[in-house]
């Protein structure tokens, strides 16, 4: 998709856990239809990056913008309502509910009739028509992911937040679910991957970051990145 006006954006934020500095004046930006990806170790700020955007943690410095409205201090349900929907880090299902029942809970802040959201998740994972009265817990790796995404696609965001969607799964599967992230976005809605999985996350996006101990150290379109000779023996494993 072309890329449209600013959607997400953080200015110079900062944010602690208790004494802990974890996002040290951290600036970054995603337009409208956009695949933008956020890599990065483990403990890097990564999820805290999230945690930030979706108001479960509050910046000691900076601002979050949404749709050109400063969000330090709005609630998670007020930035949901707002068309931001994540789909979380081992996907976070209700495990003892059925498939049907996860899904429906992605559409819970709606007020309207979800019906066509939810054939169009079924139409996307027809896997799950087979499953809707079964419970999430009993579902395969593979097919957890396609409730986790169908849940937040409920939700019908204008940006999707994915945080380690290649987590735990097998590298078919990993392919597969990267292919369902680009016909999201082509469908129309902006995209934001938090990935450890650099070549797979850059191979589709638009744009990505690179955050090391709470600060962005590289930037650039996906291509670029792949390209860049410091990226591909930091991240990609390359050995220059």
């Amino acid at each position: 998709m072309e890329a449209g006006r600013t959607v997400l954006e953080f200015r110079d934020v900062h944010t602690h856990y208790g004494p802990v500095h974890i996002l040290k004046g951290v600036d970054l930006t995603i337009h409208e239809g956009q695949i933008v990806c956020l890599l990065g170790g483990n403990a890097s700020g990564k999820t805290t990056t999230l945690r930030t955007i979706l108001g479960m943690v509050t910046p000691t410095a900076g601002e979050v913008v949404i749709d050109g409205e400063v969000t330090n201090g709005w609630r998670t349900a007020a930035v949901v309502a707002r068309g931001v929907s994540m789909v979380p880090e081992n996907r976070r299902l209700f495990k003892r509910m059925t498939v049907k029942e996860n899904l429906e809970i992605g559409a819970y802040l709606r007020a309207d009739d979800f019906t066509a959201d939810y054939e169009r998740v079924l139409e996307m994972f027809p896997v799950l028509k087979d499953r809707l009265a079964q419970r999430a817990g009993t579902l395969s790796g593979g097919e957890q992911q396609m409730v986790a995404v169908g849940r937040a696609l409920m939700a019908r965001p204008r940006v999707l937040l994915m945080d380690e969607p290649s987590m735990g799964l097998a590298p078919v599967l990993v392919a597969q679910n990267f292919d369902i992230i680009r016909q999201i976005n082509e469908a129309g809605t902006t995209v934001f991957v938090v990935e450890q999985n650099a070549n797979m996350a850059l191979s589709i996006a638009d744009y990505g970051y690179v955050l090391q101990t709470g600060r962005i150290v590289l930037s650039g379109t996906g291509r670029e990145l792949l390209a860049n000779p410091e990226m591909r023996q930091a991240y990609l494993g390359e050995v220059g």
